[in-house]
Parts: structure tokens; sequence; C-alpha cells
């Protein structure tokens, strides 16, 4: 595939590559684009970038389009790319680019150029009679799209600003052939029945308000699933040498001007005022865990010093970005933070990966690495940063662990590792973070006594291996589609009665589950076996034991298990057998 860059330059690049997907969605928003303003040339056209998956274009209408309008459009769409229309590349200087796109009465883009220097270049692309500001990359040609599907609707305020004009987002996809975005759209049903919003709230784990947006009420259940995981965290923690803290959610405003963060966070900050000073509620941990290292001096023996806690922490995340359990506004992050030598980083970064390697792998999720260096908005020196980021380097070169640079995605603080599992219908998500700090240390002017009896400034590891415990457990639901393994499931058993006439025996057995550590309820309800088989079914509950006169008699209880089925009637000890091999 022929990708036309911003120099005029012809790359190759297959679709499966970043380059190539990017410039095949980018000309699909163009597409979108043009037959927009084919059918309805009074449209404004705003910004229309390509997305992790697909593309979207903003549009300010003179009329209300909705999802209906999809068919007219995706059929000029269609014209569009069966004329093979060339991209055409071309560079003017910014007084002509403004007269452009005057003439086109193309508000939005006069605002954008307005903002460049009037001395700088502006690349065009064309294709037909569409002309498109743009720096690009594109194909060569418009056939090369073979399939594309028009998504959803969205608003979108210009430029992510509430105060400006609201917009109409349009979401799309497009592969080069019918098969892939079949593939996709098959993968795309398939999530919207794993969404753990509707799963979350069928299972009963969570619930969303009004009253509080972005911040999730859990159940019973789902606080169970929760504390869970927490269970599991704490238990891998003390395995690896970690001493657990808490520290308060609100801290003052020196803290954070300290740390950094009222500089560079602190438009996601919930702030208030006691005793007329300012403080902030946290929005992670680390500078909490800075005040109990400097509670008393240390020394290198007493390295590496693994602290971690499960923090609450607050975010003032924007009310269209709020999804679920996904993108929330109060989480409990499961933090961590490592105080070592210099010689020490190496293998507390090998042994942090090896932790999160054996989470993930317990879930079932494969995962890919990122790089994160240096952001342009940063604190420290070039050295540190550069030290940094050779460790950081070295340790992956040294696990054999491939990895993606991500330049410029760093902390404000430090470069990162960030791990991005992907479920079983194929997403990613970015969940563990692994990053090295040689600035807050300094910045709390934190020590400890060297080998050589002089004082020293520790490096820092932050470092998550849920990420959000929230987030987490939405991963989790859409992965399992709610169907848990047996030692998360917040009932593991369900005993299902035929009739009233056995709650004495079911109750004995309702005993024995519970006194080997097993979550089980009883269904009472005077309902036919059928019916109740279905609803343990609808909870997605492992298994289901059905008693009746039978079981009664013969001191069995028949089994049936989630996915399997029937297995047959057993001793209770059998099934105990059964239970404790699979992992309760």
């Amino acid at each position: 595939m022929k990708i036309k860059m911003k120099d005029g330059s012809i790359r190759e690049a297959d679709f499966k590559e970043e380059l190539g997907k990017n410039a095949f969605w980018h000309t699909t928003a163009h597409i979108l684009a043009q037959a927009i303003k084919r059918l309805y040339p009074d449209t404004k056209c705003a910004i229309g970038p390509s997305i992790k998956n697909g593309f979207y274009y903003d549009f300010d209408f003179h009329f209300h389009f909705s999802e209906e309008n999809f068919a007219e459009v995706e059929a000029e769409m269609k014209k569009i790319v069966n004329e093979n229309l060339q991209l055409k590349h071309f560079i003017v200087d910014h007084k002509k680019a403004i007269q452009i796109m005057e003439e086109k009465n193309e508000s939005y883009k006069i605002e954008l150029l307005n903002e460049l220097p009037k001395e700088e270049k502006i690349s065009f692309y064309q294709q037909g009679e569409y002309l498109e500001m743009c720096a690009g990359p594109h194909i060569a040609y418009t056939n090369a799209i073979k399939a594309f599907k028009l998504l959803s609707i969205a608003g979108a305020y210009w430029r992510g600003n509430e105060k400006n004009k609201m917009l109409t987002r349009i979401y799309g996809i497009s592969f080069p052939s019918k098969d892939l975005l079949e593939e996709y759209l098959n993968q795309l049903e398939e999530a919207k029945k794993r969404d753990h919003r509707k799963l979350g709230k069928e299972l009963g784990l969570f619930a969303l308000f009004e009253e509080g947006p972005g911040f999730p009420f859990f159940l019973p259940k789902g606080l169970l699933l929760k504390n869970l995981l927490i269970d599991y965290w704490r238990k891998l923690h003390i395995r690896e040498g970690y001493m657990e803290i808490s520290t308060p959610i609100m801290l003052n405003r020196q803290l954070w001007e300290t740390s950094g963060h009222w500089n560079y966070y602190k438009d996601k900050m919930y702030t208030t005022l006691i005793d007329e000073t300012d403080f902030a509620v946290k929005p992670m941990s680390c500078p909490g865990s800075m005040l109990v290292y400097k509670m008393e001096p240390h020394s290198y023996r007493e390295f590496p010093m693994r602290i971690s806690e499960l923090g609450l922490i607050h975010r003032n995340e924007k009310s269209g970005t709020l999804h679920g359990l996904m993108r929330v506004r109060c989480c409990t992050q499961d933090d961590a933070h490592i105080f070592m030598t210099p010689e020490q980083i190496q293998d507390e970064i090998k042994g942090v990966a090896h932790l999160i390697d054996e989470v993930y792998s317990n879930f079932g999720f494969h995962y890919h690495v990122e790089l994160s260096t240096r952001p342009e908005n940063s604190i420290g020196s070039d050295k540190d940063w550069e030290m940094a980021t050779n460790s950081l380097k070295n340790a992956l070169d040294d696990l054999k662990l491939p990895y993606i640079i991500n330049e410029g995605d760093g902390a404000f603080y430090g470069p990162k590792v960030d791990f991005h599992l992907e479920d079983s219908i194929g997403r990613t998500w970015q969940c563990g973070t692994i990053q090295l700090d040689f600035q807050l240390p300094q910045r709390f002017k934190a020590e400890y006594i060297g080998e050589d009896g002089n004082k020293h400034q520790p490096i820092m590891i932050h470092r998550v291996v849920f990420g959000s415990i929230e987030r987490f457990i939405g991963i989790l639901i859409e992965h399992f589609a709610g169907k848990f393994p047996l030692w998360l499931s917040p009932v593991q058993v369900k005993i299902l009665s035929i009739s009233d006439k056995y709650m004495n025996y079911i109750k004995e057995i309702e005993m024995t589950l519970k006194k080997e550590g097993i979550r089980c309820e009883v269904d009472e309800r005077a309902e036919k076996i059928g019916y109740k088989i279905r609803s343990a079914q609808l909870e997605k509950i492992p298994y289901m034991l059905i008693i009746g006169e039978k079981e009664a008699k013969t001191s069995c209880v028949s089994v049936r298990k989630r996915d399997d089925g029937d297995l047959g009637s057993m001793p209770i000890k059998q099934l105990l057998e059964i239970l404790q091999k699979e992992g309760i």
C-alpha cells in the first residue's frame, strides 16, 4: 500500500503496520468529510483524525444529523471509493491557506490557521473536488478502502472546551477487505454482550448513580469480588517482602507543591480550604509514601525497601470521558514504592516485571510492553532522564521482553514501562506500570546512609499491577463475560431445591460447604426447578446442586457445571474434591 507523506515522499506500508493503519483510517475520514460536503454543502468541517480503532470526524451541521442519515452518507462514500480519486499533496504559504479556507467558508479551519505562525507552510491533501488542510499521511488512491462502516455519533465540544460549540462527531472504521470488517463488527457485537456496565448490573456487582457521576457503588457481591482481588494482591506482596501502609486521602498544598503535582496536575485535583490553607484530595499516593519514608533515617542495609498501599485516589475527570468502572473519578490504586540504591535498579525492575507477569498469566491475559520516554513538560536534568530511561531499557533487554518506544509519553518526573494486556476478544488495556523516579526523592530531600558512611539520595520506583482495582474488575468482567473462575466467583455454588420437604438435607449440605470455605447460596423460592436452573445460569454460577427426593435418600447431590452441563449424582465428598482440584 502506497502512503503519501507530508513531505511529498511515497512510502510502502502494510495495513498491519501502524503507519499503514493510520494512513488508511485518516484517508477514510477524508472520504467521510467529502461525502458530507457533497450531501450537505452548508456543513462545516472541524477535525478528522485516525484513532486507535478507526477514525472520527467532527462536523457542525445546520440540521439534526442522526444515525438515520448513515445509509445515505455510506452510499456517497462508496461512490467516492469507486471513483478511485488520487490524493494529491501540495504545500502553500499561510496567507494562501487562509484564502482557501475563507473561499470554502470553513471557519474552524481558519481558527486553527490563525494560531499558526505566519511564516509556516501549510500542508494540503486533495481528492477530486474535496480539499483538506492536513499533515497526513494518506494512502494514494481512494479505491484501496474496500470495506467501511459508520458506527456511532457523539457530541463533542470544539477543541474539547465546554465553553465552545457542541459539534457532531461521527465514528467509523474501515479495512482493506470485507472479511476484516465482518470480523471487527462481530467483535463489537461480542463486546456489547460483555459490556461490564450491563453485566455489572445484571450480576449485582456495582451501581452508578446520578448523585455521584464517576463514583461507583460496590454492592455485596461486587465488594466480595473486590476483596478477593485484594486478598490475592496482599498474599503476593507479603511473599515479595512489601510492607503495607495507608496514607490520608487529603493533604495540604505545600506537599503537592513539593511533589510537583500542584503545578503539573492541579486541573485533575479536587481542592478545598481548611483553616485558611489549601488542601487537595490525593490523585496518587506517592507523596504520602515519601513522608512515611522520611520519618526516620535509613541505611543502605534496609534496601530495597518495598512499601505498598491500596490508596483511595480521586481525579477530576471530565464528565464526557467517564465510562463505567473503566474511567472513574474515584478508585483504589494498588500502588507501591520501592526505595533502592542505583546498583539495585535492574534487579528491582525485573522483580516487578516478574510479579506483573505472574498476575496477568494467572488471569489468562497476554500482554505487550511499551516504554514511554521524557515528555515536553517534565522536571529533572537530562542526565537523570538518560540514566532512568537506559535503566528501564536494560532491564527489559535482560528479561528479553519485546517493547515499543512511546516517545514523549512518560510521567513528568520520569520514564515508565506500561503493560498493555489483551483480553479474550483481542482488545488491549493499559494496566501495570513501572515508573523510575530520580526527581521525587530529590524534591523531598530523601536520604540514606550508604556503605561509605555518607548521605545519598535513594532511587524510587513507582509501580502498580492491577492499576486501578475498579478498572481491573471492569476488564475482568468483560474478559470472562461475567463467568469468573471458581476462586473469584462471588457465589461458587448455588443449591437448588426441588421441594422444601428436603430443606433439612439442603441446610446440611450448605453448612458442609461453608465449613470448607465455599461460598454458596440456597434458592428456596417456590419455583419450578427448570426456572431455578435458568436463573443460576444467568447469574453465571460455576456449580449448581439440585436436591430432591432421590438425592436426600442417597445422601448425594446432582451436580451441574456452568459450561459443561450435567455431571451426574455424587457424594458431597466427591464434589469437594472436584472443587478443591479446580481451586477454591
